[in-house]
């Protein structure tokens, strides 16, 4: 029986977790004193042997160790002190080395940086950062050795973006339970790829609560929906997420693996990128660039990392991405930039921000990206993580209680596991309702299906955010999915096959009724081709589960408009009759959809096929399904012409 958690049960199994395998809580050790203003940072890193993350006397300094302040980098002298330039806006971090560990909060986020901001931030919303003051007379980083080898996994998320404490509520049911049930003993950190909140910070301490029942070290890079919206500039708007969960930019080794984290969000962007939503009379917004101090200080600490080691890049904005290939805001600006930085370096990209699940291969390439990004073809591998809140929160409950949120691509709701051997990965996506062996899900595209799916998308395009409007078709209107007439082969009707993580390395097969296995194809070829979009590049499976969304309709006497309908984004509500998502949501298109066109002379009767999907690990994934094949469809709703 599925089980939903409590925030008390929650934490009760972190208890349990802690008392099994003690953590080492701790901050960074700041010494004031005498020393304090001057321009120089000085400290030590150090074996803290007591674990009270205090240099005491006795305990020795750790050599050669990256220590920054955001733009330069140098390595600890052979006692561990190192001494860099001060500015009055930094944060001073360390590179955790591979095979020991830095303290955690009571939360389990990553201690490794003093942040410095003398006169503080601007009056902000949430708070921002306290003024600092003086620089301390010493900022010493405690680290405890940890015997992680070659061999460990990471969890990695995308978007979370609640909007409220009831979305919040969903973070538990989905990432909290899973945190709490699942044997985490060979993962090593859980990496969330930005917009942790929906514009609200002030719930960032319930998120904190909730996730730490992993127990597991969580990195975090701020995303367009985790900045303070009053700043006025870039230097402050990520100011309650420094706060909150450290630098918005860092670097730590794990194994063999080199992992950064970047900030690629730049806002207000108005009056500083050249782009028309940038405008200076355009209202304050964002756009993906990366930031010259930034690179300076990646080629820093680039410089001391091996060659052959994984670079694993984790920003929130795609490098590049399928979805909106044609949009210079959604992507990375300046990518031929940090191109330029990391050279030819072994790198894998991890991003979130588009909802999508993406795995694009190194050289795979699609309309937009050069115009908008500076490059053609994809320079590395890059992932983009889905949403673990779905589409938003959005929709219709699911057997867990969670909105289903069916993605616009239309992979359902998760987060990918990465294990790790070396310099070499395993991708797998994971979802939270289903097997880790189901990877794909099927459907039909028939005759139809597109004169259905044509009259959805219209009207959706002409009533784009309207919910009191009856929609010309509902889900329903479709009949039995799994129900082929034999006009419908006639006219031609292919199986559509999503594979959630697939690429361009993945391979479909179906085999009808135990015959031969015969090729499906991939929709996008990844070759430099425009999106293809409409329905014949639609999932049919998908476009169907975000076509009605009977909760929209949901009103009680009690609640009134309070409670009626649903809500995300800002508060926005979803209140009317049943209706499909918004149009830019629905999955008339995918980067990882395969077709094969159906026979057109099936006999009438119960027909299976089996679909074989082996991705680029070459991992083979199977499912069967049963459909008929009928002469016209029967009366699919009560006979009432037999009790007349």
């Amino acid at each position: 029986m599925h089980r939903i958690l409590t925030l008390t049960a929650l934490c009760t199994l972190a208890g349990a977790v802690l008392a099994k395998d003690p953590t080492y809580i701790g901050g960074v050790h700041v010494v004031r004193g005498a020393g304090d203003g001057a321009d120089m940072a000085r400290g030590t890193v150090f074996l803290d042997e007591n674990r009270n993350a205090q240099l005491d006397p006795g305990e020795a300094g750790l050599p050669n160790v990256q220590v920054s302040n955001g733009r330069e980098v140098v390595l600890t002298a052979e006692d561990g002190t190192y001494e860099l330039p001060a500015y009055d806006d930094m944060n001073l971090m360390v590179t955790k080395p591979a095979g020991y560990a830095t303290p955690v909060s009571a939360d389990m986020v990553p201690q490794f940086a003093y942040i410095h901001k003398v006169d503080g931030s601007p009056d902000l919303r949430f708070g921002g950062i306290d003024p600092t003051g003086p620089l301390p007379e010493a900022v010493n980083f405690p680290l405890i050795e940890d015997a992680v080898g070659a061999e460990f996994n990471c969890l990695i998320f995308g978007d979370a973006q609640a909007y409220t404490n009831r979305e919040i509520g969903y973070v538990r049911d989905t990432a909290g339970q899973m945190l709490a049930t699942a044997d985490l003993s060979d993962t090593e950190c859980l990496i969330f790829a930005g917009d942790v909140m929906g514009d609200d910070l002030s719930l960032y301490p319930r998120f904190k609560s909730i996730i730490a029942v992993g127990q597991t070290p969580q990195y975090f890079v701020g995303g367009n929906h985790d900045i303070d919206f009053d700043a006025e500039d870039d230097k402050d708007s990520f100011d309650t997420f420094r706060r909150e969960w450290g630098p918005e930019y860092y670097s730590f080794d794990i194994g063999d693996v080199h992992f950064v984290g970047l900030d690629n969000v730049r806002y207000p962007c108005n009056g500083v990128d050249p782009h028309p939503f940038c405008a200076t009379d355009a209202n304050h917004t964002y756009n993906g660039v990366i930031t010259g101090r930034q690179l300076e200080w990646l080629e820093n600490d680039l410089a001391n990392v091996p060659e052959d080691k994984l670079i694993v890049l984790t920003a929130h904005i795609p490098f590049q991405t399928f979805t909106d290939n044609t949009a210079a805001k959604h992507q990375t600006d300046n990518l031929d930039e940090l191109v330029a930085v990391l050279g030819d370096r072994p790198v894998l990209g991890l991003a979130g921000h588009t909802h999508t699940t993406e795995n694009i291969e190194k050289g795979e390439h699609f309309h937009g990206w050069e115009e908008n990004t500076n490059v053609g073809p994809a320079p590395f591998h890059q992932i983009i993580a889905g949403g673990l809140s779905g589409s938003w929160w959005a929709g219709d409950l699911n057997a867990q209680g969670v909105p289903h949120g069916t993605q616009r691509l239309g992979s359902p709701r998760g987060f990918y596991e990465l294990a790790f051997n070396g310099p070499e990965f395993v991708d797998t996506y994971r979802t939270f309702h289903t097997h880790e062996d189901e990877q794909f899900h099927a459907s039909f595209n028939t005759p139809r299906f597109r004169e259905w799916a044509e009259r959805l998308l219209t009207y959706r395009a002409l009533y784009e955010r309207e919910f009191d409007q009856t929609p010309p078709v509902v889900r329903r209107d479709l009949g039995d999915m799994l129900m082929l007439t034999t006009d419908d082969l006639a006219e031609g009707t292919w199986l559509t096959v999503n594979v959630w993580n697939g690429s361009a390395s993945s391979v479909v097969f179906a085999s009808l009724n135990g015959g031969d296995a015969m090729p499906a194809e991939r929709t996008q070829s990844g070759t430099g081709e425009e999106k293809l979009e409409g329905v014949d590049y639609a999932d049919p499976l998908a476009l169907a589960m975000q076509s009605t969304q009977g909760s929209i309709a949901a009103r009680s006497v009690d609640g009134g408009d309070e409670t009626a309908g649903f809500t995300t984004w800002q508060g926005t509500s979803w209140s009317g009759k049943a209706n499909p998502f918004q149009g830019w949501m629905l999955t008339d298109n995918s980067s990882h959809l395969w077709r094969l066109d159906m026979p057109n002379d099936l006999p009438v009767g119960l027909h299976t096929v089996e679909i074989t999907v082996t991705d680029r690990h070459d991992r083979v994934y199977r499912d069967t399904i049963a459909f008929e094949v009928v002469e016209e469809l029967p009366n699919l709703e009560w006979q009432a012409e037999f009790w007349e």
